[in-house]
């Protein structure tokens, strides 16, 4: 493993330096395209995709949270993976990197159809599997997406990273409750009703704001808003049955996780899952801090968790996976 050093031990500091840090990505040697992606009716999906003149493997990055495929955490592990000969795609979650016009529904932390969708896309079209990684809540898609698919992911996936992962969606909600996490609560908070309040100008038919006014938290966005939108009746159906920390066991092909032990969003207790201990494929690379999908590092690996990722795609790339230790 490469050892870490982090640049600050308080989370939030850690956190939100993170969030700020500037990130360079290199757009003249690795000139960006433009795709579009129907997945289905109604919904269109924004990919960025730049490559090297001759990629080893081709890598699908999913953001998190009201992110998008410019957010520094994907500009920087984009960067660090083209670097490395890798293909690169960085995709926006419906609705999001100003997309809010060409989908006619909401997203949520399971939905897995769109990463599957494109991922089978980059497969047919490179003729090989693709690794895909995601960062918190896209981290969930990605793991709750190979559970699902089970021994079919072999034939799509090559792997799977999870990167600052709530696989516990209940648990991490409430966490954003307590009064510590109150600047990301309310960050979150803004840019969900904000997203919303857009997309209610666009479709107002499809999008309804209300019960919006009164919500305070992600948790009660969730209860209001979310899970009534895609019939989860809930907040708690909604958690209880997207949340990837179900479909852990299931998966079959590699996948690493990696977090920090001082997230403050997502407590460290969900990670105490009996997949670690019971199922090969699935690995764990936790330190003492590190925020959340922030790693900051001294020294010259700057952005840790970014080169953790190459370092592991190119382990399983070129051992069997049992053979890759961290």
């Amino acid at each position: 493993m490469l050892p870490f050093r982090p640049l600050f031990s308080n989370p939030h500091w850690q956190t939100i330096a993170g969030a700020c840090w500037p990130r360079r990505i290199d757009n003249t040697r690795f000139p960006v395209e433009e795709v579009y992606y129907r997945t289905e009716p109604g919904t269109e999906i924004l990919v960025h995709a730049q490559r090297p003149a001759s990629p080893k493997a081709t890598l699908l990055l999913v953001h998190g949270l009201e992110g998008s495929s410019e957010a520094g955490y994907m500009r920087s592990a984009a960067q660090t993976a083209l670097d490395a000969g890798f293909a690169v795609h960085r995709m926006n979650i419906r609705g999001c990197g100003g997309t809010e016009s060409r989908s006619n529904t909401l997203y949520h932390a399971g939905l897995t159809s769109d990463v599957g969708f494109i991922a089978g896309q980059l497969r047919r079209q490179w003729g090989a599997p693709v690794f895909v990684a995601g960062f918190s809540l896209g981290g969930n898609m990605v793991l709750k997406l190979a559970g699902e698919l089970g021994d079919r992911a072999r034939d799509l996936l090559a792997g799977v990273c999870a990167i600052s992962t709530p696989i516990d969606l209940r648990a991490c909600a409430l966490a954003l409750g307590h009064p510590r996490n109150w600047l990301y609560q309310r960050r979150f908070v803004t840019n969900m009703s904000a997203r919303l309040r857009r997309r209610h100008g666009l479709m107002p038919a499809l999008f309804s704001l209300d019960g919006l006014e009164s919500v305070r938290s992600v948790y009660e966005f969730d209860d209001r808003i979310t899970a009534p939108f895609f019939g989860f009746d809930n907040a708690e159906r909604y958690y209880g049955t997207q949340s990837a920390g179900l479909y852990l066991d299931a998966i079959r092909v590699p996948a690493l996780l990696v977090h920090a032990k001082d997230d403050p969003m997502v407590p460290f207790h969900v990670y105490d899952h009996p997949a670690f201990r019971t199922n090969p494929n699935v690995r764990l690379l936790a330190v003492d801090h590190g925020g959340h999908v922030a790693f900051l590092s001294r020294g010259p690996f700057r952005f840790w968790a970014d080169h953790v990722l190459i370092h592991w795609l190119v382990e399983v790339g070129n051992k069997n996976p049992s053979e890759v230790v961290f």
